[in-house]
């Protein structure tokens, strides 16, 4: 089977994109993961860049592909919604809104945030017991995510989960794009790479706004 390389929150960060997609193998499937335009310089080339990728790239949706479409409602502030919306086209919107929630690859499931939906916030710290009830019937199974922007791993009622971090503005110690291959974290430096916000910081703020 051809490695997976899963790419989450790029969030129109086309110099992070460019630098992953150097290292990523040539026969390698692109799993990508949500978050993919809003909230950055340049989401519409980011955009073209991966449709341009053909069959290579398997999509699904994050929260705030879904909240670029008017009347959805979600997690991003409106002010950065609106700004890339201005900047993205009515079909490229539309694209971006009927896209999947979930993609199965062999035994993995990969999913923005959760299985459920694009919105629930969890991180390495939250407590099993709360996490429990989004993994059920998925006993032995994998799921990758993102949507916390920290790479992370842990196992709740049987189920592996792999955070991918994330490719356009991760939330970790060093600089650079994060992301997943083949299951594998990891980090590509790139010029002018830099954290939003500590992975502490969020960390903290995201298991205190969480399940």
């Amino acid at each position: 089977m051809a490695p997976v390389a899963a790419l989450y929150d790029i969030h129109g960060n086309l110099p992070a994109l460019e630098a992953v997609l150097a290292e990523i193998p040539d026969d390698a499937t692109i799993l990508v993961g949500g978050d993919i335009c809003a909230g950055g310089e340049q989401p519409a080339k980011v955009l073209a860049r991966l449709r341009g990728l053909g069959d290579r790239v398997v999509w699904l949706r994050g929260n705030s592909d879904r909240e670029l479409y008017p009347g959805e409602e979600g997690l991003a502030p409106a002010d950065v919604i609106d700004a890339s919306r201005a900047r993205l086209s009515e079909d490229e919107i539309e694209f971006l809104h009927s896209l999947p929630p979930t993609q199965q690859l062999g035994a993995v499931l990969y999913c923005h945030a959760s299985p459920r939906n694009d919105v629930d916030i969890f991180t390495e710290r939250t407590p099993e017991e709360r996490l429990a009830p989004l993994f059920e019937g998925l006993d032995g199974a994998t799921v990758v995510c993102g949507h916390t922007h920290t790479q992370y791993e842990r196992t709740v009622a049987g189920v592996a989960i792999v955070n991918a971090g994330s490719v356009g503005m991760p939330y970790e110690e060093e600089p650079g794009a994060y992301w997943l291959l083949d299951l594998a974290h990891r980090r590509t430096p790139y010029a002018g790479a830099e954290l939003k916000a500590t992975r502490e910081e969020a960390i903290t703020e995201f298991t205190e706004r969480g399940l």
